[in-house]
């Protein structure tokens, strides 16, 4: 991987210093005031390659991996109309924070498996602006993201080592159920 420019790698090694923490819920508030300082404060300048939408759905490009696998740092571009499936993090916490434009989470508890199927209860909607953040801790790590507004909206997500792979929920014929995929992730180019 590249360096990161100084700008990106103040936030590294702001994550790294709190990295350390073995509750995950206090880690997860530490990322998430890193990040809320850092994007909310407009420390950080993402280079502009990594901020370029794709046509075939958000983007999602890699700025930092730790090379103890505690922790990574992804850049995520949502283009107007884009979004996730409901989807978890398989099993993995997560802090995410808005660094440009706005985005929409809708989190959701699951309530009930049966056989290959799932059914899921919305929670809660959140619209958050730059500098908003939030957290998945296991088991509530369920929701789906989208980009509603017409202009691109840029997050910032710090993953417990490297998410390579997550179940993205698709609804059935039967109302409030759903089928589970295991779903590969990449970077965009």
């Amino acid at each position: 991987m590249d360096p990161c420019p100084p700008p990106v790698q103040t936030l590294v090694r702001r994550l790294e210093e709190v990295a350390s923490e073995t509750d995950v819920p206090s880690l997860c508030q530490a990322v998430k005031h890193v990040l809320t300082e850092e994007l909310g404060q407009h420390r950080v300048d993402v280079p502009p390659e990594f901020l370029q939408p794709t046509p075939d759905g958000y983007a999602r490009r890699c700025l930092f991996r730790d090379a103890q696998k505690r922790f990574s740092v992804v850049a995520m571009v949502w283009a107007a109309g884009q979004g996730t499936p409901l989807h978890d993090h398989a099993g993995s916490w997560c802090v995410e924070c808005v660094y440009q434009g706005r985005i929409r989470v809708t989190s959701y508890d699951l309530t009930h498996e049966k056989d290959d199927r799932v059914q899921f209860r919305e929670v809660d909607t959140v619209e958050a602006g730059v500098g908003g953040a939030g957290a998945l801790i296991p088991p509530f790590e369920y929701h789906t993201l989208s980009n509603p507004f017409e202009e691109t909206a840029v997050t910032v997500h710090v993953y417990q080592g490297e998410l390579t792979w997550c179940h993205a929920f698709h609804p059935t014929d039967e109302a409030g159920w759903y089928t589970r995929e295991r779903r590969d992730l990449v970077y965009s180019a």
